[in-house]
């Protein structure tokens, strides 16, 4: 199925305590990547909050909306709130977790690289 010429998902691998992702990197400020506000909560976060937007099917409706995550990455591991979903009908993959620098930072990454596979689970 396509969009926009993108291949489109409605929904994502299932999760667990190690669910593999693709970390990619997104500005949440007012004038950002992200462009919108948050889906969460009509709002905008400075580059130093520790959040994310994730896949359609790992949003679920909505449904993790201000719940936190765990990520992972080579030994290293931060917790980031949901915020946002990364919309899988429009060109976002089906394995994306959005971070914000904050969590690229956290996580001792170049934001410059663009992808990083990691894993991640629910933490709360």
């Amino acid at each position: 199925m396509g969009c926009g010429g993108h291949k489109t998902y409605s929904c994502s691998p299932p999760i667990s305590a190690h669910t593999k992702a693709i970390l990619t990197y997104n500005n949440f400020e007012k004038g950002g990547d992200g462009g919108d506000p948050s889906e969460c909560d009509g709002k905008f976060h400075s580059d130093h909050d520790l959040v994310v937007a994730l896949s359609t099917g790992w949003y679920n409706g909505g449904s993790r909306c201000k719940k936190k995550i765990r990520i992972m990455h080579k030994g290293k591991s931060v917790e980031a709130t949901v915020v946002d979903e990364c919309d899988s009908m429009q060109g976002c993959k089906n394995n994306i977790v959005d971070g914000s620098p904050a969590v690229w930072k956290a996580l001792g990454l170049n934001k410059d690289i663009g992808e990083v596979p990691v894993t991640w689970t629910m933490a709360d």
